[in-house]
């Protein structure tokens, strides 16, 4: 019984200090989608995107053309044939590198997203601490990727704030 009292004044004493703190809330998709240089970085990613995946068309295709006229060709030789495949192989195999090179974890694309878009994610983050500091905020949590919020005020959401602090 001891033990049940003592937690159940320890979990009151964590909620008297837990209302003490102040919350607040940033939609991050919808500052990100109000701010012209993140929509500019975008774009740019998706033409770069659309490049590197035509080159990486071009080569498939080249790699299934050249399987195809293997299929096609009945008289060869073995010779001709283990030439024709190895050059299936590394055709393919080119593919697959390009690919990994433009769209791998480390690839061109993911060196982009970070130069393009980590300026902006850096200014938000400033601008959100700033008033975080300045109004006393405990905690700002960013509604669009805590999934467990089911209702926040919208008094608490300071998206605005953080715009009108980044000139948007």
């Amino acid at each position: 019984m001891k033990k049940f009292v003592l937690l159940m004044l320890a979990l009151c004493a964590l909620g008297l200090e837990a209302s003490a703190q102040r919350f607040a809330l940033i939609d991050m998709e919808y500052i990100l989608q109000n701010v012209p240089a993140y929509e500019s970085a975008n774009s740019e990613i998706e033409q770069l995107s659309k490049q590197w995946q035509a080159e990486v068309q071009k080569v498939s295709d080249e790699a299934k053309t050249l399987y195809e006229s293997y299929q096609a060709a009945k008289n060869l030789t073995e010779a001709q044939r283990t030439q024709r495949e190895n050059a299936i192989v590394e055709k393919e195999k080119a593919a697959a590198e390009l690919r990994r090179k433009y769209f791998g974890q480390e690839g061109e694309l993911a060196k982009k997203q970070q130069e393009l878009m980590q300026p902006i994610m850096d200014d938000i983050y400033e601008v959100v601490k700033a008033i975080a500091q300045n109004k006393g905020y405990s905690m700002v949590i960013d509604r669009a990727s805590a999934s467990s919020i089911i209702f926040a005020s919208p008094s608490i959401d300071i998206s605005d704030d953080v715009l009108a602090e980044l000139g948007e």
